[in-house]
């Protein structure tokens, strides 16, 4: 067997529809666009979505979308934002101190992103394996 060999299976590729080119065709005279309209014309466009004036399923629909109630009340916190906390205590209110959490968070998880390089004790704040690792290699604690 060589390249030039290879051919499809029998049926798997049909050939195009040579439309207008007879009334024998089956597709001859107006070849398959019907009569008269936008869409018979040579050149007849619309936009995608539009439905001849009648109002589009897009606009039809209510608009949707989701906000979790749970995510405004948690946050992330990167491991080199840690220098901007002042003192050696890393907790919920020295972080809203720093400016580096909103007033209406409850829940902060502090993730391996960056580097430290001073020993901080970290206090009911969720940590990241990697992160843990970082800030007790930096001399730092982790407590829950």
């Amino acid at each position: 067997m060589r390249l030039n060999d290879l051919t499809p299976d029998a049926g798997s590729r049909t050939e195009r529809r040579r439309v207008g080119r007879g009334i024998g065709s089956g597709l001859g005279k107006t070849a398959g666009r019907g009569h008269k309209g936008q869409k018979a014309r040579a050149g007849g466009f619309h936009k995608v979505g539009f439905e001849g004036g009648q109002m589009p399923l897009q606009r039809r629909l209510p608009k949707v979308g989701f906000r979790s109630r749970k995510a405004l009340g948690r946050d992330e916190i990167r491991l080199g934002e840690l220098s901007r906390v002042e003192g050696d205590t890393v907790d919920l209110d020295a972080l809203r101190q720093a400016g580096l959490i909103a007033a209406k968070v409850v829940a902060v998880k502090i993730i391996r992103s960056g580097s430290i390089e001073r020993a901080v004790s970290v206090r009911g704040v969720k940590v990241t394996a990697g992160a843990r690792a970082a800030i007790e290699a930096a001399g730092g604690s982790v407590s829950d």
